[in-house]
């Protein structure tokens, strides 16, 4: 299987684990991006929805595209009623959207999105093809942002922590290593886009030992744990939590990176 259609193993287990986003982050997005009624939007991996609800709840024309079958199945299970919902389950390198957003000889040719946005899936993609064919799909003035958690709990229990560290220096020893830490978010200036920002945001998350040995099953790298170090490693991280009082509480950083292609060319 390719690594990056992992996720589309476990759809129920990603839907119901993954972490999501703060209000006041959506809040901040379609301000900046002036999202609403008549404003054409693009996510790109949406998962099961994660960041789809509030860009969805906007009244815009929301449009996705998804990789993954049985994830973009479960998009269309939750969103497929909604009169402004579109998706086509495929892959963003090589799709050519003119589906979306029309041919030569549609008057709508020239109708391009207002706002694309992804929310921890843009790093899966070639930073080269990411930030140009982003670009080409944006109108002038359009927005690209790109969301992703950080997230830490050494703070909230600094010996939990140790005993977690413990279990992954022992069996956390995945088949393939993650592969895409060299995405580089800043550099969507070295392709025409201006006003590169962060912007950060902060949540809280508490979880039983369940709860975070079934969240730690949804990391790309940990699901490909091999055995007998899989079985051994998960054990080990519900233990670790259980001896703790059957508590983990993170502090999560909710990150936007926004940027845009220049009004005027």
């Amino acid at each position: 299987m390719e690594f990056r259609k992992i996720f589309d193993t476990i759809p129920e287990q990603f839907d119901k684990f993954r972490p999501r986003y703060s209000q006041e982050l959506f809040d901040s997005l379609i301000a900046y991006a002036k999202i609403g009624p008549g404003k054409k939007v693009l996510e790109i991996g949406p998962g099961t929805g994660q960041a789809t609800e509030p860009i969805l709840n906007t009244g815009c024309d929301y449009n996705a595209i998804e990789l993954g079958e049985h994830l973009y199945a479960k998009m269309k299970e939750k969103f497929g009623d909604r009169p402004n919902f579109n998706i086509v389950n495929d892959d963003f390198i090589t799709h050519d959207f003119s589906d979306i957003l029309g041919n030569s000889n549609s008057p709508d040719s020239t109708r391009k999105f207002d706002l694309i946005y992804s929310a921890a899936t843009i790093q899966w993609i070639p930073e080269d093809i990411a930030f140009s064919k982003t670009y080409e799909l944006l109108a002038p003035g359009g927005t690209l942002a790109m969301l992703l958690t950080k997230s830490e709990y050494k703070s909230t229990n600094p010996s939990l922590h140790d005993d977690i560290q413990k279990i992954y220096d022992a069996y956390f020893k995945p088949e393939t290593p993650y592969p895409h830490r060299s995405f580089h978010y800043q550099n969507a200036s070295n392709y025409g886009y201006v006003d590169f920002e962060e912007r950060d945001f902060h949540g809280k998350r508490e979880m039983t030992a369940d709860e975070y040995v079934a969240f730690s099953g949804t990391h790309c790298d940990h699901m490909v744990i091999a055995e007998p170090y899989k079985t051994k490693f998960f054990e080990g991280l519900r233990n670790a939590v259980l001896a703790h009082g059957n508590k983990i509480i993170f502090n999560d950083t909710y990150v936007m990176y926004l940027t845009k292609k220049p009004a005027s060319l």
